[in-house]
């Protein structure tokens, strides 16, 4: 059987290239609409959190990796670290790209090294005892 589908002059570029459908200023775009705090699930471990009587600050600039939640009179921060972006390894929800694999494999360990680096200068520092981190999402 038989379909017809008329499909713009670009997107048969991106299929014979292997590239993108979009544009590289449209994608630009997207991707820096992709939000690095206050996200969904950032903001259901602070309404559990509040609900459950707990007062925190956000996004501490003057602690390393600026933690998403500090409960500071606990002396315990939290990071809300997505799965994909975070590399967190054996979750099903972690993926590596099969298009653009180097960039993505250095891009990832990148934030590795950065989430490493904050959590041994949150201790270091003396700005917690305890560190959570938080994968999903």
């Amino acid at each position: 059987m038989w379909v017809n589908v008329w499909l713009p002059p670009s997107a048969y570029r991106a299929i014979i290239s292997g590239m993108d459908i979009v544009s590289r200023e449209k994608r630009s775009r997207m991707m820096a609409g992709i939000r690095g705090k206050n996200t969904g699930p950032e903001a259901l471990i602070r309404k559990l959190l509040h609900a459950r009587g707990f007062r925190f600050r956000l996004h501490d600039r003057t602690l390393p990796g600026k933690p998403d939640i500090i409960l500071k009179r606990h002396r315990v921060v939290v990071f809300v670290d997505g799965c994909f972006w975070h590399g967190h390894r054996g979750c099903h929800l972690f993926k590596v790209p099969e298009s653009n694999t180097d960039f993505w494999k250095d891009k990832i360990e990148g934030n590795i090294q950065r989430d490493k680096k904050a959590e041994s200068g949150i201790l270091d520092e003396g700005g917690a005892d305890s560190i959570e981190l938080t994968g999903r999402g």
